[in-house]
């Protein structure tokens, strides 16, 4: 599986014990990478990053990951797992969208949605899911259309709109479904007022072979109200966060002669210049 674009979860200090429980969760899983400040790990096959980062932002549903199992078994211990010591949102059980379903958020504040159905409709165990609520709403097929435009092999597999018979949310996004990079992704309007909105705390790392791919991303994702922020950090004009980082960086970090030199300057970066962080690994 192509792992150039991959999320990255920001945890209190605890992402090697997220990581570890997570893990324990899903087939084909292990934590490739342990290091003070990330945590890399894979479930199913498919790359995360953990971010030993302080307690600055926290997990909310405005980023879940959608499991799909075609198992009641399989989804039965998810729910006891991900929901002991969490909160149910939305209890196990028959919903107008699925026979078997739950919301729930673990003890880590992640949120996750369980759901049955056909394996063969994402092809992925995990599917990241963005809900587009406050001034995001009325938004969502927007974004779809903007992301499938800025990464390759992307394409948009359906969009489901909301019927007049749901008043002002008519016309919104009920479900998308697309794909980034060879990744399906999810995303959702969500109508009424809400007390979260897209933060630091879920974001999604783009690993660039170049400065030319770096260029890019960072001015496309940022142009029309996105912000920049410090270290490969953005923000695009939906509030949703990006690092932009380069390959380069990983083997640079593990270098115990270089690592404090490399990170001596990119801490004074904004976007990342790789030239500038190989004279200083040098």
């Amino acid at each position: 599986m192509n792992n150039n674009l991959h999320p990255c979860l920001w945890f209190n200090g605890n992402a090697k014990a997220a990581a570890g429980f997570y893990c324990s969760l899903f087939p084909e899983s292990k934590i490739t990478a342990d290091t003070p400040m990330v945590v890399n790990f894979e479930l199913s096959g498919q790359k995360f990053m953990g971010l030993n980062a302080g307690p600055q932002f926290k997990f909310n549903p405005s980023i879940s990951f959608f499991i799909i199992s075609e198992s009641d078994e399989e989804i039965d211990e998810l729910y006891k797992q991900l929901s002991d010591g969490g909160m149910v949102m939305m209890a196990l059980g028959k919903y107008d969208w699925s026979e078997y379903y739950a919301f729930v958020q673990d003890r880590f504040g992640l949120a996750w949605q369980i759901m049955k159905g056909k394996n063969s409709d994402v092809n992925q165990k995990i599917t990241a899911a963005f809900l587009f609520v406050g001034s995001s709403f009325g938004k969502a097929a927007q974004a779809v259309e903007f992301y499938t435009k800025v990464f390759p092999q992307s394409s948009i597999d359906g969009i489901l709109l909301y019927t007049k018979e749901k008043g002002d949310a008519a016309g919104t996004v009920k479900h998308a479904q697309f794909i980034l990079d060879k990744k399906v992704f999810m995303a959702m309007d969500g109508a009424g007022a809400h007390n979260f909105a897209f933060n630091e705390a879920i974001s999604f790392v783009v690993e660039c072979n170049n400065q030319q791919e770096i260029d890019f991303y960072w001015n496309i994702l940022i142009a029309d109200g996105g912000q920049e922020s410090n270290c490969g950090w953005l923000k695009d004009k939906f509030g949703v966060s990006w690092q932009i980082v380069p390959t380069i960086l990983g083997a640079l970090m593990g270098n115990p002669a270089k690592a404090t030199r490399v990170m001596q300057a990119f801490m004074q970066m904004k976007k990342f210049d790789i030239a500038a962080l190989e004279k200083a690994a040098e």
